[in-house]
């Protein structure tokens, strides 16, 4: 699954047995949000598989695609659905460090 505004932003889902990871490329911002939210909010309710974001080809994020994380995380957790995020590039990890928020992203096993 891609999303619209592939020039600016990508997102791909890969499935293996029951772990779905999106990897993400570009840039995450407010301007691609929707097409983000599109992509995510099928795989966020499926609470049977565990869902991980590949960061790796991340180039920036602003404060609404952290929301947009944050948002996944706590209907995750709620679900207790497994979430995580792997592979953040430095200058996001110093932005997650910066923000108190790193220690959300780890990778939870699920807790069914």
């Amino acid at each position: 699954m891609n999303t619209t505004n592939q020039d600016k932003f990508n997102a791909r889902t890969q499935m293996n047995d029951n772990v779905c990871t999106v990897f993400l490329s570009g840039e995450l911002d407010l301007s691609v949000a929707p097409d983000f939210r599109l992509v995510m909010e099928p795989l966020v309710s499926n609470g049977e598989n565990d869902l991980i974001v590949n960061m790796k080809d991340m180039t920036y994020i602003d404060s609404t695609g952290i929301g947009i994380l944050l948002s996944i995380l706590k209907a995750r957790h709620g679900m207790k659905a497994g979430f995580g995020v792997e592979e953040v590039p430095p200058q996001i990890q110093k932005l997650f460090d910066m923000t108190g928020i790193a220690k959300f992203f780890a990778k939870q096993e699920n807790s069914q």
